[in-house]
């Protein structure tokens, strides 16, 4: 039997680091020395870097892939919320907008009670205008409970308007001095002048011009444009000296024996949301 030479064994092993300790030395000396590696290593790096890249590449992908989705996500949510704020600006945009316009016609109708003090009036809100009606009557939420009655003239804004033609006993229907309703009783009308007052029946409403129109002129006083158009009072139906609007120009009737008045009207016909209902002059009897 061979026997075990430890002696032998340590000599081989020494052999082997004084090689590896060469080796390490002459490699850490060329790298010092020319900054560069050998065929050995840079085969070796070459290798462990692609091994890396292809070892971690399925995980950077999958990273990746999580984070572009997180980040579609919080995309996502975000243009959801800034279409939220958007709508709800434009709701508010609106509002404010529907807001600023009611303040207007209330304070045009402040201005014109303000105007009516020798007067006792009444101001309630439209409730119904309906598109097939447009121009000849609305509704409103007073009544005879509040003592509203028929003919009694209504205004809104800086003019007239119409009159009430039907009352119930918490609403009422006005005819507006733009319907085409020839059997409606008309507004008589004052002219004034430079020259003095002429006299005269509202009886036709030109849609085009958005203008009102009086016929039946007395009188021969020179019409201008710019003369005062009032309620005259004559009838009994309705008060004296309520504005309806300027003239706009003068022109003979039809059949050229009579002359037409063309009025711009102080009132805006088309948007009206609180009116001013007249119901007698103040002091007057009940």
């Amino acid at each position: 039997m061979r026997k075990f030479n430890p002696n032998k064994n340590i000599i081989i092993l020494l052999i082997v680091v004084i090689i590896v300790v060469t080796t390490v030395s002459i490699t850490a000396a060329n790298r010092a020395k020319d900054s560069g590696t050998n065929i050995v290593q840079s085969a070796i790096n070459d290798t462990v870097s692609v091994v890396d890249k292809i070892i971690t590449a399925p995980g950077r992908w999958v990273t990746g892939g999580v984070q572009s989705v997180s980040n579609l996500v919080n995309t996502y949510q975000e243009n959801e919320k800034l279409k939220n704020e958007v709508d709800q600006y434009d709701e508010v945009k609106q509002q404010t907008k529907n807001q600023a316009q009611e303040i207007e016609h209330l304070k045009a109708e402040l201005e014109l009670n303000q105007t009516l003090t020798s007067y006792q009036k009444v101001t309630a809100n439209v409730i119904t205008r309906s598109p097939d009606t447009w121009q000849d009557m609305l509704i409103v939420d007073k009544g005879s409970s509040d003592g509203v009655e028929g003919n009694m003239a209504v205004m809104s804004q800086k003019g007239l308007i119409g009159r009430v033609m039907e009352v119930n006993a918490h609403s009422s229907k006005i005819q507006l001095l733009t319907s085409n309703n020839k059997n409606s009783n008309h507004f008589p009308v004052k002219i004034s002048s430079n020259k003095g007052n002429s006299f005269g029946v509202l009886n036709n409403y030109n849609i085009k011009e958005q203008q009102l129109i009086a016929s039946e002129i007395t009188g021969d006083q020179d019409i201008k444009e710019g003369d005062v158009v009032q309620t005259s009072g004559l009838g009994g139906n309705s008060p004296a000296d309520l504005p309806i609007g300027t003239v706009v120009k003068v022109k003979p009737d039809s059949y050229g024996l009579n002359r037409e008045v063309y009025i711009k009207p102080y009132a805006q016909m088309y948007d009206i949301s609180v009116v001013t209902i007249v119901q007698r002059m103040a002091g007057a009897a009940e």
